[in-house]
């Protein structure tokens, strides 16, 4: 780094060049007389990378992510409270989970409710064995956007996702449909919920029934009874949705649609997962089990 603050200080003053950086004017000034030592040159190749890093996930990794890329896609071995010591030095910082009441669920006691299969083990030995869906919702200046999800309890991947601007059973429908179409689960998948009004909706029931899937559903007002889902919202809040103010819906769907199918299912490290993304986690499981739908010893637990 104090080379090229070496070569760019004709242009912009050492001190805003340290800033950026994040180096110090007398670290820079004492290279000059001395040269770096061994150890700084390599905490310097090893910032390029971090920053780097940082940057491609779109600010929100910490150090946990950061040392895992590190590791597993460029095959570099450093410790993680260096890595974590060089992202200080430079201001780099992940985002935080940030939750809030999401106001989505609302219960409607007349409409067909699902025993809870689960009991808050969100465990599954292979891909298509359980999937949890959950609803939220986030503004725009145009209005609220509902956003309905199906993930996979196995490796986190989101394999169902549709949007609109009303909470209607219409959209967690198409979520599912969205499910079916991509995955082809064979009949018995478990299909997990909370006791929304559109989870208890006939058109719902009959779209399960339709697919061979077996509906689920946890007590009411417990977050812990469909934590997978909410983990999901957690990270898509505080990686996405707040991290700007909105003006249309569109742009909002834009943005949701680039951080799941581009983001959280093929970039996005997860530490449950062992620091792979789940795209990478179902690859390596198909790869060992040759079969997609062969009992595995391998298991995604929360």
């Amino acid at each position: 780094m104090f080379r090229f603050v070496e070569r760019k200080k004709a242009h912009h003053a050492v001190v805003t060049l340290c800033r950026v950086l994040g180096v110090s004017p007398s670290g820079y000034y004492a290279w000059r007389k001395r040269g770096l030592s061994a150890r700084a040159r390599a905490d310097w190749a090893l910032m390029v990378r971090i920053r780097a890093i940082h940057a491609a996930s779109r600010g929100t990794y910490g150090a946990p992510r950061v040392h895992a890329e590190l590791r597993l896609a460029q095959g570099i071995r450093r410790s993680r409270k260096r890595v974590a010591r060089l992202m200080r030095r430079m201001g780099l910082v992940g985002v935080h989970r940030r939750r809030s009441p999401r106001g989505c669920t609302r219960r409607d006691s007349r409409r067909r409710l699902f025993p809870d299969r689960l009991g808050r083990r969100f465990v599954a030995e292979a891909p298509d064995r359980v999937w949890v869906a959950d609803l939220t919702q986030h503004p725009t200046d145009e209005g609220w956007l509902y956003v309905a999800v199906v993930l996979d309890a196995f490796s986190r991947k989101v394999v169902g996702w549709a949007m609109g601007e009303r909470p209607v059973a219409e959209l967690v429908v198409d979520a599912v449909s969205m499910a079916v179409r991509r995955r082809r689960p064979k009949p018995g998948t478990i299909h997990h919920s909370d006791h929304g009004a559109q989870y208890t909706a006939l058109a719902f029931s009959r779209r399960l029934e339709e697919a061979g899937l077996v509906g689920s559903m946890g007590t009411v007002g417990d977050a812990l009874d469909n934590a997978v889902a909410e983990s999901f919202y957690a990270s898509l809040q505080t990686e996405c949705l707040d991290r700007r103010r909105w003006r249309t819906r569109r742009e909002l769907k834009a943005a949701i649609f680039d951080y799941v199918e581009i983001f959280y299912n093929r970039q996005r490290r997860h530490s449950v997962l062992d620091y792979l993304t789940p795209e990478e986690f179902e690859r390596r499981w198909r790869a060992r089990d040759h079969e997609p739908h062969t009992l595995s010893g391998q298991t995604a637990a929360l």
